[in-house]
């Protein structure tokens, strides 16, 4: 068996392992969430979000300049696409 996760691919300014820390905060107020929990590393930041009881994974790597919020289970799916029609 295979798992596999749910994402939301996000456009974003471009940003540096210094600055993700303000981008990021700016998302989640747009979208009124909150960070749980931070960890960084190289070149990857993982924060754990809670938006509306849901917990999700905020991930932003700064050599691409990709950032994403990912499911923790395939349920989430239906918060991920609301987070897309918030964006839009």
């Amino acid at each position: 068996m295979i798992a596999t996760r749910v994402f939301l691919s996000i456009e974003s300014p471009e940003f540096d392992f210094d600055s993700f820390d303000a981008i990021a905060e700016s998302l989640l107020l747009a979208i009124d969430a909150t960070v749980v929990e931070k960890e960084s590393n190289a070149d990857l930041h993982i924060w754990l979000i809670d938006f509306e009881g849901c917990r999700l994974l905020l991930k932003g790597e700064h050599y691409s300049g990709a950032l994403w919020l990912e499911a923790m289970s395939d349920d989430d799916e239906e918060t991920l696409t609301f987070i897309a029609s918030l964006l839009n």
